[in-house]
C-alpha cells in the first residue's frame, strides 16, 4: 500500500467510441462519412477477404455513396512488407482514410497502414533513420475504424501494432498515440463462423491481458477494476463461446472482454507477453496460444509477488476456498477444457534457442510490467520450463 501520494501519479487514456451489438456492420458506410472518410481502403487477411462479410462492408459503403479498396496480403503475424505494400496500395488508390477489419493481425497492420500513409519511408526504414513512429503528427495519420472479427487481442481498443521485423526476426511495436481508431464497429455476430480452437486461443489471449493487467505493480486503479472483470467474463463465457459457438450472447461477452484486456493493459503486461513476442517473432506461433501454455508457468514464477492479489481475484471469480492457488487450478482446468495443450513442445518449439529467448524477452517492452524483474538466464529457464512441461517452482 502506497504511503506516499506521489506514487499515485500517472496519465490515464481510455479507448474510443464504440458501436457494440449485433449487426451492426451494416453501419459502417455511415460512419465512413461521419469520420469523413469518402474514399477508404479496407484491410484485411486473406482468409476475410472471401468471406460475405467483406462484401457486406463494402456494400454499405456503397449504399453510402462511399468508395472502398481492398487490401488483404496479409500474414498471421504481419510483416514489415506488408504494412509497406499496404501504404502502397493506399497511395495508388487516393484512399483517404483505413477500415481495419479482421483478429489481430488484420487490425495491426492496418493501423500501421494509416500510421505511415502520408510517409516516404518503409515502416522499418523510418525507425532506422532515427525518427518514431510516436513523432507523426495527428495530422499525417488518416482516420481509422476498427472492426473486429476475432475475440482476443483487443487492438481495436489500442494505440500500437505488432508488426514483425523479418530481417532481425523480432517483434517491433508501432506506438502513435493518434493511431487508435475513430470508431469501433463491434459486431459479435462476425465472431460467429471462428473454430473453436482459435476462440479458445483468442480468448485465453483476452484472459492473458486482463491478467497480466491485473497483476502489474504499476498504478492505475480504473485499469484494474476493468481487468478484474474481464477476466470474470472470461471465465463464465469463453467455454460456452468455444463450444457454442453460434450462441451470440457468449460471443458478445468475449468479444468485450477482449477490448476489456486491451484497455486494461495501459496498466502493463508481463512474463507471458515479454516471452510471447519473441517466440511469435522466432517461430511464427500463434500468439494467443502462446499466452495460454505460458501462463501458468509465468503465474508460478511470479507467485511471492502475486499471491495475495490472486486470492482476491478468486474470491471475486467465485472460486472455492480462494487463493493462489485455487485460481492456479481454475488455469490449469479452463486450459484443459479448451484442449490447450500442456507445454510448448505442442508448437514444435524446443529448447535450442533458450539464451535467445531469454534476452530478447527481457528487451521487449512487456517485460516492464512484470511484478518480479527477471534477467535474460531467468527468462531462459522460466522458457525451458514451458517447453518441458515443468510445472514446478
Amino acid at each position: 500500500m502506497p504511503t506516499d501520494a506521489s506514487a499515485l501519479n500517472g496519465n490515464w487514456n481510455y479507448p474510443t467510441a464504440m458501436r457494440f451489438g449485433v449487426g451492426r456492420l451494416q453501419e459502417l458506410g455511415e460512419t465512413c462519412k461521419e469520420v469523413g472518410m469518402k474514399n477508404p481502403l479496407l484491410v484485411t487477411d486473406p482468409g476475410l477477404a472471401a468471406l460475405p462479410m467483406i462484401a457486406e462492408a463494402m456494400e454499405s459503403c456503397k449504399k453510402a455513396g462511399v468508395g472502398c479498396g481492398l487490401f488483404s496480403d496479409i500474414k498471421a503475424n504481419p510483416v514489415g512488407k506488408n504494412v509497406d505494400d499496404g501504404v502502397a496500395v493506399y497511395k495508388a488508390g487516393g484512399h483517404d482514410g483505413v477500415i481495419a477489419f479482421g483478429g489481430g493481425s488484420g487490425i495491426d497492420a492496418a493501423k500501421a497502414v494509416a500510421v505511415m500513409a502520408q510517409q516516404t519511408e518503409t515502416v522499418f526504414g523510418y525507425l532506422d533513420g532515427g525518427h518514431d513512429w510516436e513523432d507523426i503528427p495527428a495530422t499525417e495519420i488518416p482516420p481509422i475504424i476498427a472492426i473486429p472479427t476475432t475475440s482476443g487481442t483487443g487492438s481495436e481498443v489500442g494505440r500500437a501494432s505488432i508488426i514483425t521485423d523479418e530481417e532481425n526476426h523480432v517483434k517491433r511495436i508501432v506506438f502513435n498515440p493518434k493511431m487508435m481508431p475513430s470508431v469501433v464497429i463491434g459486431d459479435p455476430a462476425l465472431t460467429v463462423g471462428l473454430p473453436q480452437m482459435i476462440t479458445a486461443a483468442t480468448g485465453m489471449d483476452a484472459l492473458s491481458h486482463n491478467l497480466e493487467a491485473f497483476c502489474s505493480p504499476h498504478f492505475h486503479p480504473m485499469a484494474e477494476g476493468i481487468a478484474i472483470e474481464g477476466i470474470r467474463l472470461v471465465k463464465e463465457y469463453l467455454p460456452t463461446a468455444t463450444f457454442e459457438g453460434s450462441n451470440l450472447v457468449a460471443r458478445s461477452q468475449m468479444m468485450m472482454a477482449s477490448s476489456m484486456g486491451a484497455t486494461a493493459f495501459q496498466r502493463g503486461l508481463g512474463g507471458m507477453h515479454a516471452l510471447a513476442h519473441p517466440l511469435g517473432a522466432l517461430y511464427d506461433a500463434h500468439h494467443g496460444m502462446l499466452n495460454a501454455i505460458l501462463m501458468p508457468y509465468v503465474l508460478i514464477r511470479n507467485r511471492d509477488v502475486i499471491a495475495d492479489r490472486l486470492a482476491r481475484l478468486s474470491a471475486y471469480l467465485g472460486l472455492a476456498n480462494p487463493s493462489y492457488d485455487s485460481f492456479l487450478t481454475w488455469v490449469l482446468a479452463i486450459r484443459e477444457e479448451l484442449d490447450i495443450p500442456n507445454d510448448l513442445s505442442a508448437l514444435s518449439i524446443d529448447t535450442k534457442q533458450s539464451d535467445l529467448v531469454g534476452r530478447m524477452a527481457v528487451e521487449d517492452p512487456s517485460s516492464g510490467g512484470n511484478p518480479i524483474s527477471l534477467s535474460p538466464d531467468e527468462y531462459s529457464r522460466l522458457f525451458e520450463k514451458a517447453v518441458t512441461g515443468d510445472l514446478s517452482a
